[in-house]
């Protein structure tokens, strides 16, 4: 029986196959969509109708803020955490599909930077938000609103910056492979700009405006290449195994 086994792994790692084997990104952007949204709508209902207060109020609201709604930052900031995993999952496979689909350019380590950086921002972000929820903590107007800054600056800028850097990689190098229709290349452009423009929100606060349009923009985004690069599970195998040294040496050695 363990020979079997043995044998049938063996079998099924060694065979070919021209299909791409990963996690559906399709289920993966739907995931980490959801789970952000669901952040928003649980801080909304467990504020009682209280309005949410910038990092840019003055430190006494912050303070009465957070020390009135420790139930709504906690859970906002539970959902933000885990809406991060998926996302770096849908980050890496794809990133993997491009290379799978033939992609051999800068533009996929571009994206795989950008990917890690906004996953990296968001965990952060929810676990410096999650802080604020913590009594003593709360206590201190001047503590808080830097923390509150913090929080804002990991899952605003920061995290935008990397969203822009993964919509960047993803569709220029998907424009020159035609791996991508023209339209989502362009939103992803797009939003690439919006993401890197944000970083102006540190000597400007008007730049702030464009933290929202990479993100809510970028879900469209996320869905349509998901979908787009999904269609077409099947890659160019027999050009990636030319390409191997082990297959040209044998190739030259006949």
């Amino acid at each position: 029986m363990h020979v079997y086994f043995v044998y049938y792994i063996n079998d099924f790692v060694v065979k070919p196959t021209s299909r791409f084997r990963g996690p559906s990104l399709i289920l993966l952007a739907t995931v980490h969509i959801l789970l952000f949204a669901a952040g928003l709508a649980a801080a909304a209902a467990l504020r009682h109708g209280a309005s949410f207060v910038t990092p840019f109020a003055p430190a006494e609201a912050l303070r009465s803020f957070f020390t009135q709604s420790p139930g709504a930052v906690r859970v906002s900031s539970f959902f933000l955490f885990g809406s991060a995993v998926p996302f770096g999952i849908f980050a890496v496979t794809a990133v993997s599909r491009l290379r799978y689909m033939g992609v051999r350019a800068a533009g996929t380590n571009i994206a795989l930077l950008g990917g890690l950086t906004a996953t990296i921002a968001l965990l952060l972000s929810g676990i410096v938000g999650w802080v604020l929820s913590v009594p003593e903590v709360s206590a201190s107007a001047p503590v808080v609103k830097a923390i509150d800054f913090l929080n804002f600056l990991l899952g605003g800028a920061v995290y935008a910056i990397g969203f822009g850097l993964l919509a960047a990689g993803v569709s220029v190098t998907s424009y020159f492979m035609r791996l991508l229709p023209r339209w989502i290349v362009v939103l992803g452009i797009l939003v690439a700009l919006a993401g890197e423009l944000s970083s102006f929100s540190l000597i400007a606060y008007p730049a702030n405006f464009f933290i929202p349009i990479t993100r809510f923009v970028g879900f469209i985004w996320m869905l349509s290449v998901a979908v787009a690069l999904t269609k077409d599970r099947n890659g160019p195998l027999a050009a990636n195994v030319g390409d191997s040294p082990q297959i040209a040496s044998l190739g030259t050695s006949t």
